[in-house]
């Protein structure tokens, strides 16, 4: 079981409910007389997995806790010990969130007994309903489990037994989270972080000698598994791992041929197809690996080898972009049990393979924090799950120096991820709601900083559709899609464009003739406020689909963009004059001290790249690439694009390192950046970083007909 992390969504996690009994209220002396637990998944009580177990406290139990227990001297002597059930108690935790009523008592019992019976017990992450009641119900005036569970209209079965009340605590947990939600708490870090608050009931629980819930030492355990990883495969592309050219068979070729042929240039595995050659689409291809080979001369004996490969090899090939990062390579040979993957251009091409053997010294599966759980996530709240163990790993790889810009390109490829996987999800419910299928071949882009691949940790939905052809009922299925797709994001964990930006709203989805009028219409026009968010479409990237269609809207995009003089001025007026972020003597200033990077540094310096890429027609989407372009044409003085690459990225790498520590934190990620918390040659590599910016809007007015 994966940990939750900081930012995993108090309504996925995966938690264990857990209660003990014991012969006594003092938790220095008390002794086990029965564990009970249960497993929660989201918003659910997985009754199945139910544990109960009475065990032996080898001392005498007083008649007062029979009394409320019901446990017998007799029944407890016959019971194992403690410390024959720890590894079942651990294989109920394992790494799940704790949930319990009054759970540092609980903790308490179970440091006292793992110090006693020398047993290994590592605090575990976990929360107290209790505390949890006060933080949304204050004025409650009794937070015991039977006054909450009657509050919330919670059954109590079994009380003062060990699952009875782990189960009763449970559905008072899963009653508290719509409460805990409305109240602003999303993350499990945000609830840590309101329990603290609670500083009376915190000290009286020490006073009692219980052991506080909200565990600081569990959280940097993990913290600190997290930034041992191997950033190998956070740093590196499929693409440049991968082994090419593919070697292609057509489908008569015997299976010696084969073999011959992969032992004489060193290979696992080979293509079929019928033309015998690569980069063609990759639906026309099968694969045959060295499995495949032992699993056919293992049935068939020596008759095998002549065999035709076509029939051996398997289908579909199982693939991965080119561009993908290495990290999701691994996670998907994980997932699907495979030793191959296909390599994949953007256009669906088949242009190499990558393997385990390519992968071996990477392939250590603790240092893949991120891996595949977005391709096989189910629902929303799976989506959710995945979507949280980016802030952790991110935040690692800024700890170890891996370029902001990579860090922000990882960013950007899970929402990517996120997106196509909430399309798919979107589309089959419209499926299992007995509607029709897609109409016409389709693409879902996603637009802004997820397509330029500079998404920071607290992004919006930004995304559209270009559909072949059709409208009215055509456009109205899209609509659901839209609408549908927008849902599962926003309860995954990327909310609603608060600028509708999304593909549900009617000018964000279309056909390939109506993407077309739309964008003449918007190179005609004269008045700025008509442009809002129309910028954000040049930085379109498809990710769903039929990708050769958010191709070819992009590239008339930018024909259509750059034949327009006036639209790229329009567009540059934005940047006619900048927030100055320096005070009287030079200083930098901030609302309370906190700088807001994305007004100073990230749109500018995104938005200076835009604009002169639709006017010199460079079709590129990421704002480094499109500087270089520049430098590469001889636009612009090169010192100073350099140093606005340099100073995007060191932006980049400030907002990403303060979002990480606020949601560690609990406290709502922003794109504000604490100036206190800089040394003086941070703040001073900062204040060049700016002034740098600050010549932006001079460079447009030069560089807007240069040649």
């Amino acid at each position: 079981m994966k940990p939750s992390t900081d930012a995993t969504p108090i309504f996925a996690l995966s938690a264990v409910a857990l209660d003990t009994e014991t012969t006594g209220l003092d938790p220095t002396n008390a002794r086990i007389v029965q564990l009970g637990a249960v497993h929660l998944s989201g918003t659910q009580i997985l009754e199945q997995s139910a544990w109960e177990q009475i065990v032996n406290p080898c001392v005498e139990i007083p008649a007062l806790s029979t009394a409320i227990h019901g446990i017998t001297q007799e029944a407890a002597t016959a019971a194992p010990l403690v410390k024959e059930v720890w590894p079942a108690l651990f294989g109920m935790i394992d790494n799940r969130v704790v949930i319990g009523h009054s759970i540092g008592f609980d903790l308490a019992v179970l440091t006292a007994e793992a110090k006693r019976n020398r047993l290994a017990f590592p605090p575990p992450r976990s929360l107290d309903t209790r505390m949890l009641a006060q933080i949304v119900a204050p004025s409650l005036a009794d937070h015991s489990l039977e006054a909450l569970a009657s509050w919330l209209g919670v059954e109590i079965h079994n009380r003062h037994s060990a699952l009875g009340d782990a189960e009763a605590t449970g559905a008072v947990f899963l009653a508290l989270v719509p409460k805990l939600l409305a109240a602003g708490m999303k993350t499990l870090a945000e609830v840590e972080r309101a329990c603290q608050r609670l500083k009376p009931e915190i000290d009286r629980q020490q006073e009692a000698g219980w052991v506080a819930p909200i565990n600081n030492v569990a959280k940097s355990r993990m913290a600190t598994s997290i930034a041992r990883l191997d950033t190998f495969p956070y740093r590196h592309l499929v693409g440049e791992v991968m082994s090419a050219p593919v070697a292609v068979m057509t489908p008569d070729t015997t299976l010696k041929a084969a073999m011959d042929r992969m032992a004489d240039q060193g290979i696992s595995s080979v293509f079929v197809t019928d033309s015998g050659k690569a980069e063609e689409d990759v639906s026309n291809y099968a694969i045959l690996t060295e499995r495949d080979v032992m699993r056919k001369i293992s049935a068939s004996g020596a008759t095998a080898l002549d065999l035709p490969v076509a029939d051996i090899a398997t289908r579909p090939v199982r693939t991965i972009r080119e561009g993908a990062f290495v990290y999701r390579a691994v996670g998907r040979m994980a997932r699907l049990r495979y030793r191959h993957l296909g390599v994949r251009s953007q256009d669906g091409r088949l242009v190499g393979i990558v393997s385990a053997r390519d992968l071996l010294k990477q392939r250590s599966d603790p240092a893949i924090a991120l891996d595949d759980a977005i391709e096989e996530a189910q629902t929303a709240t799976d989506l959710a799950v995945a979507w949280s163990s980016l802030p952790g790993v991110v935040s690692s790889l800024i700890g170890e120096d891996v370029d902001a810009a990579v860090a922000c390109r990882i960013v950007s490829e899970e929402i990517r991820a996120m997106t196509r996987r909430a399309a798919t999800l979107a589309e089959q419910s419209m499926v299992d709601d007995e509607m029709d299928g897609p109409p016409a071949p389709y693409t879902v882009l996603v637009l802004g900083s997820g397509g330029r691949g500079e998404s920071m940790l607290v992004p919006d939905q930004d995304n559209a559709i270009v559909f072949v052809e059709g409208d009215g009922e055509t456009d109205c299925w899209f609509a659901e899609l839209g609408t549908r797709m927008s849902a599962i994001l926003d309860e995954a964990g990327i909310p609603l464009c608060k600028g509708g930006v999304m593909a549900k709203n009617a000018q964000w989805r279309g056909s390939l003739v109506n993407w077309r009028e739309r964008i003449d219409e918007w190179v005609r026009r004269s008045r700025p406020h008509d442009l809002l968010n129309v910028d954000i479409f040049f930085d379109a990237m498809p990710v769903s689909g039929q990708l050769t269609l958010g191709d070819e809207i992009f590239d008339y995009a930018y024909e259509r963009g750059h034949q327009s003089v006036a639209f790229a001025k329009l567009l540059g007026e934005s940047l006619a004059s900048l927030p100055n972020p320096f005070a009287l003597f030079g200083g930098l200033k901030g609302d309370g001290n906190r700088l807001d990077l994305k007004l100073h540094a990230l749109f500018p310096v995104a938005a200076f790249a835009r604009t002169l890429a639709i006017r010199h027609n460079i079709p590129r989407r990421s704002t480094r690439e499109r500087i270089e372009a520049l430098i590469e044409r001889g636009i612009g003085p090169q010192g100073q694009l350099n140093d606005l690459i340099d100073a995007h990225a060191l932006a980049m790498g400030q907002v990403l390192a303060c979002q990480g520590r606020d949601i560690a934190a609990g406290l709502k990620a922003t794109n504000l950046v604490d100036l206190a918390a800089l040394s003086r040659s941070q703040r001073n590599d900062l204040g060049a970083a700016l002034r740098s910016v600050q010549a932006i809007p001079t460079l447009v007015r030069d560089l807007m007909f240069a040649h």
